[in-house]
């Protein structure tokens, strides 16, 4: 529209200055015909007005022109395009970055999963150490390293009990010297009172019914059976998928992978 507006008023411009042009010609050849003042001054007054057309004609009006607009350079994905394209687009938008879920400590995962839990009991083998059997405890004993810190929390949390059957009292001993030189008993959580041996499997089933539990951690499945009635919850510890035992039993392929 403002470049319609601008042709419309130079071509009147234009127009007047061939306009002013006969005028001034008509001027002139009365000026020579009749000298006199009042041709003198009619012929000053054309010339100034002569001289500010001529101006104007030297500098024609502006067009006003719209600046186009500002294209925003293409987000390429490492894949050539499609939904990696889209989803860099947001990103870029968004300041660059995308919120990663906080990442939880120890601490508030153990209370999460064992919310209101006041005392849990604990099996040693293949849970806390590396040997499976109670033959095995009469030649070594390893503490598994990746529990100790674990261990340390629920203590915290809760009234911690750990327990194994054994065939003799240097097991015991063993046993008693290997969680104290990884240390479990430095925090004063969980202390050598706490680690209980019997002789046979039911003995082990009596102290965690005797303890009244809320948790037990086994890796015996006939154990997991039997106290499933009588303990709130429980964590059957199994390389393999048993399927659901009873509501009330969890399974997992260690113990710290439930507490991951």
């Amino acid at each position: 529209m403002s470049d319609r507006v601008a042709d419309h008023v130079t071509s009147l411009v234009r127009r007047l200055a061939r306009h002013l042009n006969r005028k001034l010609s008509d001027v002139l050849t009365l000026l020579f015909n009749h000298k006199s003042a009042g041709s003198l001054g009619a012929v000053a007054g054309f010339a100034i007005a002569v001289v500010f057309v001529w101006r104007f004609l030297r500098s024609p009006p502006a067009r006003q022109r719209r600046s186009p607009p500002k294209r925003r350079a293409p987000i390429q994905a490492a894949d050539g395009g499609g939904f990696g394209a889209v989803q860099m687009l947001k990103e870029s938008d968004a300041g660059g970055a995308i919120d990663s879920p906080p990442q939880l400590t120890v601490r508030q995962i153990v209370r999460k999963k064992l919310a209101g839990c006041r005392k849990m009991t604990c099996q040693l083998l293949g849970v806390i150490l590396e040997e499976k059997s109670a033959e095995e405890l009469q030649k070594h004993v390893t503490v598994r390293l990746s529990v100790v810190e674990l261990l340390l929390e629920i203590a915290k949390h809760c009234d911690l009990y750990l327990m194994e059957t054994i065939l003799d009292d240097e097991s015991e001993e063993r046993v008693i010297s290997a969680l104290e030189n990884a240390g479990l008993f430095q925090t004063g959580g969980l202390m050598k009172e706490k680690v209980l041996f019997c002789s046979t499997v039911s003995g082990r089933t009596s102290f965690v019914r005797q303890l009244e539990a809320d948790w037990h951690i086994d890796s015996d499945i006939e154990i997991i059976s039997q106290l499933s009635r009588f303990i709130r919850n429980q964590l059957y510890i199994s390389p393999m998928e048993p399927g659901q035992i009873a509501p009330n039993v969890f399974t997992s392929s260690s113990l710290e992978q439930y507490f991951s």
